[in-house]
């Protein structure tokens, strides 16, 4: 394999040099560790995809709003009077002062600290102060807060600089299904994101790309938590030799299926509830829930049999969103969105943030366990300069299906998915082709 000048990549690079860093079995170390490459990304791939910016659950009535970032420029996802959502960028017009330093809230309109302009919910300019000193010279149709192009799937916000990009249900494709099939751990109450655990971690946002949908490091990584867990759950997590698998979905998205009864949450309701369950099981009855609602609420706290990743910044992860934010070439911004049942029973939805708690959450033992790799991989990036990122896992049972590809549950094909896209994007044709 050539060895490629890491130490002179920059800007200037050809599309030919950039593709030749992604090949079909690995990529090059220069893609975690090139602060040109970093650049470019923002500007070929966040700033040309649809980017997930919310979920409307965050944003339930008119004025309600969220901060949010696109690559590394903040945007407030908004619901305007009509309760249509817009993603407005961050910025006034007149100097370029944020106009919002909240997370999230809800406002009739958005005021700059600097100089006083306001602006309306959907980004219009709507006045200025002492406007006689302008003269005939401000037009405010034309100085309203920029706008990006905004599309929604089964609640999940999307928004994109692009408007040359295919429709959001385009691009999701194949995928389609599977968020289908994640919306379904509501049980039938409507889906509520929480509020968002935010991390950081030393590392670039693609070493956490990766990891969604990398089955073979749990046994490793995830030791200490499969230790804490009962008998049965420890069963069941010990996926890797099970009948699992790893599909390439097209457009960067994959799915890891790693427990495939849980796939379909409201199919096989009559199965036998998991001890670790049963005591919520009782209290739900109790509370006069029916057998089968019973049964439908309690296989659903314990979330999906999947992770979904969805190219560039998303995931659907068993019961909640993780969402990757590039602050740098070597720090990435990390959100975990718990999800909830909307006026769902009080005791399931506790038991969902238990389990959310005992993995995702900082005194957790998994997420900061995740952590660590991805901190040790960036570390490990910088030593040896003409190395290469091997992705070669499952290629030889790598199989063509309708969606895509397929292999066993512990191959990368979810990462030669993820890495194929990136190559289509920083190369001539790119995202909004």
């Amino acid at each position: 394999m050539e060895t490629i000048p890491v130490k002179n990549i920059d800007c200037s690079m050809s599309h030919e040099d950039i593709a030749a860093l992604v090949q079909p079995d690995r990529v090059h170390t220069s893609l975690y560790t090139s602060p040109a490459i970093f650049e470019l990304e923002l500007e070929r791939i966040f700033s040309r995809t649809w980017v997930w910016v919310a979920h409307e659950s965050e944003i339930p009535q008119a004025g309600s709003f969220k901060s949010a970032f696109v690559g590394t420029q903040p945007v407030i996802v908004v619901r305007d009077r009509k309760h249509d959502i817009n993603v407005l960028l961050n910025r006034c017009r007149h100097r370029a002062a944020t106009v919002c330093e909240h997370r999230k809230g809800r406002t009739n309109n958005f005021v700059c600290p600097y100089h006083g302009w306001g602006y309306g919910l959907d980004g219009s300019l709507r006045g200025v102060p002492h406007p006689q000193s302008y003269g005939d010279t401000l037009d405010k149709a034309s100085l309203g807060m920029v706008r990006l192009r905004t599309a929604v799937y089964a609640g999940m916000v999307f928004a994109t600089f692009s408007e040359d990009i295919e429709p959001l249900e385009d691009f999701l494709g194949p995928a389609k299904k599977w968020i289908d099939l994640f919306m379904k751990q509501g049980a039938g109450y409507a889906i509520e994101a929480s509020e968002a655990q935010r991390f950081r971690f030393p590392g670039n946002w693609k070493i956490q790309l990766e990891n969604t949908t990398d089955g073979y490091h749990f046994p490793i990584v995830h030791k200490s938590f499969l230790s804490s867990v009962d008998k049965q759950t420890e069963e069941m997590l010990n996926f890797v030799d099970g009948g699992g698998y790893v599909e390439d979905l097209g457009n960067g998205h994959s799915v890891m299926v790693m427990i495939p009864q849980l796939v379909d949450l409201e199919a096989n309701l009559d199965a036998d509830i998991p001890e670790r369950f049963l005591a919520l099981a009782a209290q739900l009855r109790e509370e006069g829930h029916e057998e089968m609602q019973v049964r439908r609420i309690v296989r659903a706290v314990g979330g999906s049999g999947f992770n979904l990743n969805l190219f560039p910044n998303v995931a659907c992860s068993m019961a909640f969103f993780r969402v990757l934010q590039p602050v740098s070439v070597k720090e990435t911004e990390i959100h975990h969105v718990v999800i909830t049942m909307k006026d769902g029973p009080q005791a399931a939805n506790q038991a969902r943030l238990r389990l959310h708690e005992h993995f995702q959450g900082p005194m957790g033992f998994g997420t900061p366990d995740d952590s660590e790799a991805w901190e040790r991989v960036q570390q490990g990036a910088t030593a040896g300069d003409n190395l290469w990122i091997m992705l070669n896992r499952g290629l030889p049972g790598e199989r063509r299906t309708t969606d895509g590809l397929k292999s066993d549950v512990s191959a990368e094909t979810g990462m030669r998915a993820a890495y194929q896209k990136w190559k289509s994007c920083m190369t001539e044709g790119g995202c909004d082709e």
